[in-house]
Formats: structure tokens, C-alpha cells, sequence
């Protein structure tokens, strides 16, 4: 790797800390400059602006997520076992201090106030996330193993906002068992009982 490309890599990972932390306007290059360990105009190098930083970071976690969503796909073929995987990813990063929360999440609550283009990498985030869980949630259908009222897209809308909303409770509460106290019976309640 070279050491641009590491350079680039502390400055987003650093960026997306500090959003985690505060949100976009909660950090700016002085902060990510005194943690990364470089003066402010090597980040301008990389990143002309915090908007390019902020975008670029948004369409490289979009790009982590649709990847690993892809991976669960091909080890997990039952449709109700991946809506579980994918609640039990976001546990993980309850329970885990360490583990990233969703940006998006976070930024989708500043919406507002973000530019333009980071606002619409946040939007095409949550339209693919919920487009997935509607084909999960239609295919889990069909074959028996999910049931719902209505259509696979509102139910797709309904659990995707129950997992951020989870999310954002447990940490609310400082209560990383708030997370599987909510979505235990979303699940549930989707499940087909044989």
C-alpha cells in the first residue's frame, strides 16, 4: 500500500470516527489533523474540501455495505436467516464499543443541514438497504418463511426504520440490550411458525 493511499485511509478513517462522535459539523481538519498526525493542507491534498472528504467517505461505506451485504447473501441463502445476520451485525456493533456505528444513520438525521451531494450518497444508501430487504423480504414469502400485511417494499421501509431506530435507542440509553429487546420481536413476528 502506498503511502497516499494510507494517508487517505487514517484521514477517512478518522473522519468517520469523529462523525460517529459528533456528526459533520462536530469535526473539522484541525481535529482530523491532530489526530492523524499531518498538517491540515496534506488533508486538503486528498480531500479538497469537507464535502469531498464527507462524500467520498459516505460512497466508500456504501460500497463496504452493499459488498458485505453480497457476501451474507452467498453464505446465507435462507431469507429469514439474512434478515437475523443483518440484525445481528448491527447488535454486534451495539455491544461493541469498538465495532463502527451506521454513519448514515447518524447523517441521515442531518439531512438539513448536509450539502447536497453527501445528502444524496446518504439517500442512495438507505434506497439500496431497504430495495435488498424488500427482495429478502419477498423472497422469504414465497417461500414460506416470512408472512406480513401489505407489500415487501412498506415492510422492507418498516424494518429498516426499526433497526436504525434500535440503534439509536440502545445508544440513547446507553442500553446495548435495547437492541435485541426491539428487534427480537420484529423478527418474531415476521418468522412463519411451522
Amino acid at each position: 500500500m502506498s503511502n497516499l493511499t494510507s494517508t487517505s485511509d487514517a484521514i477517512l478513517n478518522c473522519a468517520r470516527n469523529l462523525i460517529i462522535a459528533g456528526g459533520y459539523n462536530g469535526f473539522s481538519y484541525a481535529d482530523i489533523a491532530g489526530v492523524v498526525g499531518i498538517r491540515k493542507p496534506s488533508i486538503h491534498h486528498h480531500f479538497p474540501s469537507k464535502v469531498d472528504l464527507v462524500r467520498t467517505l459516505v460512497s466508500k461505506y456504501r460500497e463496504e455495505a452493499q459488498a458485505g451485504i453480497a457476501a451474507m447473501a452467498r453464505h446465507i441463502p435462507d431469507p429469514l436467516d439474512q434478515l437475523r445476520a443483518y440484525a445481528g451485525y448491527w447488535e454486534t456493533c451495539i455491544t461493541d464499543a469498538r465495532a463502527s456505528f451506521c454513519i448514515c444513520a447518524l447523517l441521515a438525521n442531518e439531512l438539513p443541514i448536509l450539502p447536497e451531494v453527501i445528502a444524496l450518497e446518504v439517500r442512495a444508501h438507505f434506497r439500496s438497504l431497504s430495495k435488498w430487504l424488500a427482495s429478502v423480504l419477498a423472497r422469504g414469502a414465497q417461500q414460506g418463511r416470512l408472512h406480513f400485511i401489505g407489500s415487501a417494499a412498506v415492510e422492507a421501509e418498516m424494518f429498516l426504520a426499526t433497526v436504525h431506530g434500535a440503534m439509536l435507542s440502545a445508544r440513547a440509553y446507553g442500553d446495548p440490550q435495547m437492541f435485541g429487546a426491539i428487534i427480537t420481536p420484529l423478527i418474531d413476528r415476521l418468522t412463519v411458525r411451522p
